[in-house]
């Protein structure tokens, strides 16, 4: 499918990442476009840069070196307000929300300083996209939106699966499934998979856990089931969170009347993992878990034989 660039309507997707060759978000070789913004703010979220929909800036203070005429070119010694004395490494959680320019980080000596925004058309991602067209063909694979939430910027989402379908590329949505139905829908129609965390069953919890109830994530996922769109469950991991016999039950339970429909794949097991946590230092933001809820591999092996013991397909995707 080609786009005009010239053509002024073509949507834009406000991104945060794409990452070629990954093998975890649906089938074969994928290319995964992350898009910037989520309705959700999960404790636990292992890209904060990509929870906001405006552009934040990461500082990594490890590759910030403490030389004058770095200091004195520095984007951040013109914003943050106790910088006098151009000594670095600085603390970002004082700098004005005044961001530098792409120029001004780019001009960073020691490529400290990131902007987690680009703004790409879906011709520009396109062109991304179709650098692995081999991999795709060798391997079954294609191209997963995930973010952040795609779904929170619709119509980006759906130009670039529209594109991608008419491209014959396969296309997968890895998703929180808060969003209104008629949306999820509509974007349904140009899916192959959608990748779908169920993260508690109890919404008074799920709100405390990632800032929304679960009725809506619930109701679309039925949906989706019973029209016949292909699902693959995702069940994030957290031991003492949803990790108990009693919240493994009632997520199969609520999962059992589709067990036999062939359009369920399963149940992917996402453990816990701290490859998020220096995110968080860096974008200036508090971390929310406390201690370490990562689970054993006992852990994992209880969780994975119960589920197993309904004859649920169950795989534990470890990274």
């Amino acid at each position: 499918m080609v786009i005009e660039r010239s053509d002024e309507r073509e949507p834009r997707v406000n991104v945060f990442n794409v990452q070629k060759y990954n093998l975890y978000d649906g089938p074969g070789i994928r290319t995964i476009v992350f898009f910037k913004g989520c309705p959700l703010r999960c404790q636990w979220c292992a890209n904060p840069e990509g929870l906001e929909f405006h552009t934040d800036m990461m500082y990594k203070e490890t590759m910030c070196k403490p030389y004058n005429p770095c200091a004195q070119t520095c984007p951040l010694g013109q914003i943050c307000f106790d910088y006098k004395d151009k000594e670095h490494p600085i603390d970002i959680r004082k700098y004005e929300k005044k961001l530098p320019t792409l120029e001004d980080v780019k001009g960073c000596p020691e490529g400290a300083l990131t902007i987690t925004n680009e703004s790409k058309t879906i011709s520009e991602l396109m062109e991304i996209i179709h650098e692995d067209d081999a991999f795709y063909e060798m391997s079954g694979g294609g191209v997963t939106l995930s973010g952040g939430e795609c779904t929170a910027q619709p119509a980006g989402a759906l130009a670039l699966l529209q594109a991608c379908k008419s491209d014959g590329i396969n296309t997968a949505i890895e998703t929180c499934g808060f969003t209104p139905q008629k949306l999820m829908m509509k974007l349904a129609e140009f899916c192959d998979l959608f990748l779908y965390d169920l993260k508690h069953m109890d919404s008074k919890r799920h709100n405390e856990l990632v800032g929304v109830g679960n009725e809506r994530i619930l109701s679309n996922l039925k949906e989706l089931l019973e029209t016949g769109y292909d699902v693959k469950v995702r069940m994030p991991m957290l031991k003492e969170i949803n990790d108990s016999e009693e919240e493994i039950r009632q997520i199969v339970e609520f999962l059992l009347p589709y067990k036999d429909y062939s359009n369920f794949h399963g149940i992917d097991l996402l453990p816990y993992h701290k490859l998020g946590v220096n995110k968080y230092k860096q974008l200036g933001m508090d971390y929310k878990i406390d201690g370490d809820p990562s689970l054993t591999d006992t852990d994992l092996d209880r969780i994975e034989r119960y589920i197993l013991s309904y004859d649920f397909p169950v795989t534990v995707v470890r990274h």
